[in-house]
């Protein structure tokens, strides 16, 4: 009986991924991989990391090495061999060295990285994109780091922000240019701001709404599209990739916009016998129903696994994912998971937003770190739709619980009911999960509005909109020491009852104190007390002043 033979195309992740668990189901099976280079399965979400130095040897990024590949999984590598060409109606794959007919085909090609329209840039030498390790290896031989004091990033996405970071870290000056209005698309404007103020913080010089246009290879200047020329000694490029797919999209496979291969939770693509894994593919999109396209080694793993087992007879489905993320930033962690509200909004989905700022540990407990945790729900169901957060300890440990939750289709009434680890050197007994489930679900149920920091601004900065008070219900030494929303009048909570005369009942009240608590008791005695339109700003001044950053002083007599 012929052995089945499955041919695999992309080395990186996905691909090693696919021929291990090929190997694991089916022992008799041909496996035949192809890779354009000379290494396989290596961390690329490593690279910035090698640059500083905080991973210590190249070597570190290698996780498998060709001979393991070949000896315990009996795999025929394939390296330095570029596939060429693809005949699905054959079941044909080709490359300068032949023809190799197979049964099953996965493609794992990945994606290479965009290089936009810059004039100049053929002459130019001192660039390199750093997404692979070829990247990595022309960095190192022109010995980028030693030699360079300033380095430009263009892009300020995940990859282009980790090596800002890094690069910062060991002593270097680091320009980053983004055409967006902000850092790190993906992200709600108020986390983006946020993220922004902790690079200008930590020393880089971040250019928005610009773009290069061009280089002057004989000065080393960048010329950017407002007219400047910036001077660097070296610039790393890093604003995105586009899947490597062409083989397939030019014999009528469906894709995606961007060209990514359309699947279904087999790893199947619309060509019979082929399937497809890794940033080249799509994977369904969990709480649309749509493909989604999320390159992440994450689901290159789990899609090149499935991938692998269904092509020698297995039966394994990858049923997808919904955009979970997370980055480092210098002493800060920022995380999302599910739809933000960018795409519920681009989506048409209705859903409703709550921001809180928790401690991660107790009051009582050294050095505690606020978190700020906004999450997005289905306001009919109450089923939780996404979750963007930010701080300094204990975010990746909140952002996977959300991830979960997510997952299982847990409403904001389920968040506070979930049986999470308490110690004080971990969590308060009130964890910030727990504490945003209670936030929305009151925001809900007793009466009154929460409004974002962003929502507030859009309102006090509107001259045609004037019957609102704006409440600060803090105390006196918190604003001195602090500042204030411009035009606030300040209630302490402790006196409001007895100083309600002072509200005008017929006015919208906007109520916000140090970070929601307060102004939430504040709303709360509002309406008992006949004011019946009373919004809570989410996340109180410090929101205020880390997003907005329009306040002003107030001296005490």
């Amino acid at each position: 009986m012929r052995k089945p033979r499955i041919i695999i195309i992309g080395g990186l992740s996905a691909g090693p991924s696919a021929a291990a668990k090929a190997r694991r189901v089916n022992e008799n099976a041909e496996i035949i991989l192809f890779e354009k280079t000379a290494h396989i399965s290596y961390a690329t979400c490593g690279i910035p990391y090698a640059l500083s130095g905080k991973i210590q040897s190249r070597d570190k990024l290698i996780v498998v090495q060709p001979d393991q590949l070949v000896k315990r999984f009996d795999i025929d590598l394939h390296l330095n061999e570029p596939v060429t060409d693809i005949d699905p109606n054959a079941h044909m794959v080709y490359t300068h060295k032949g023809a190799y007919q197979y049964d099953k085909l996965i493609f794992a090609t990945g994606g290479r990285a965009i290089l936009p329209h810059i004039e100049g840039i053929e002459e130019y030498n001192n660039w390199a994109h750093a997404k692979t390790l070829e990247d990595f290896d022309k960095i190192m031989k022109q010995d980028v780091v030693a030699k360079s004091d300033h380095i430009t990033i263009i892009g300020a996405g995940l990859i282009g922000l980790e090596n800002a970071e890094n690069l910062v870290k060991i002593g270097k000056k680091v320009t980053v240019i983004e055409l967006g209005d902000h850092v790190l698309a993906n992200w709600d404007a108020k986390f983006a701001t946020m993220a922004e103020k902790v690079l200008i913080d930590n020393g880089i010089d971040l250019r928005l709404k610009t773009s290069v246009v061009g280089v002057d290879a004989t000065t080393n200047e960048l010329i950017l599209n407002t007219g400047e020329r910036l001077y660097t000694d070296y610039t790393l490029i890093g604003i995105s990739i586009r899947p490597n797919t062409e083989m397939l999209t030019s014999k009528g496979a469906e894709h995606l916009p961007n060209g990514a291969l359309i699947v279904n939770e087999k790893m199947e693509t619309s060509i019979e016998d082929v399937y497809a894994a890794g940033d080249c593919a799509s994977i369904p999109h969990k709480l649309t129903g749509e493909s989604g396209w999320f390159p992440m080694g994450t689901h290159s793993n789990k899609g090149g696994r499935t991938a692998g087992a269904n092509a020698v007879g297995g039966e394994s489905a990858f049923d997808g994912g919904y955009g979970t993320a997370i980055m480092k930033l210098f002493d800060f962690t920022i995380a999302r998971t599910g739809m933000g509200p960018k795409e519920l909004k681009r989506k048409g989905i209705n859903f409703k937003s709550s921001f809180s700022i928790s401690g991660t540990t107790p009051g009582f407990y050294p050095d505690q770190k606020d978190l700020f945790l906004e999450i997005y729900f289905d306001p009919e169901t109450k089923v939780l739709l996404g979750a963007e957060l930010m701080g300094e300890r204990g975010v990746d440990k909140r952002v996977d619980v959300l991830s979960t939750a997510i997952y299982a289709k847990l409403t904001i009434d389920d968040l506070p009911k979930l049986d999470l680890a308490y110690a004080p050197p971990f969590s308060p007994a009130k964890d910030p999960v727990i504490v945003a489930g209670f936030v929305a679900g009151n925001s809900i149920t007793e009466g009154y509005q929460e409004v974002s920091v962003t929502e507030a601004d859009e309102i006090f900065s509107n001259p045609n909109i004037s019957n609102y008070i704006i409440l600060d219900v803090r105390n006196p030494s918190e604003i001195h020491k602090n500042g204030l929303i411009e035009d606030s009048i300040n209630i302490p909570l402790d006196d409001l009852r007895d100083r309600l005369s002072e509200l005008n009942k017929h006015k919208h009240i906007f109520v916000y104190c140090a970070k929601g608590l307060r102004g939430y008791l504040s709303s709360l005695i509002l309406l008992h007390h006949g004011f019946e339109n009373v919004s809570n700003i989410g996340g109180g001044f410090t929101a205020w002043d880390k997003i907005i950053q329009k306040s002003v002083s107030l001296e005490l007599d």
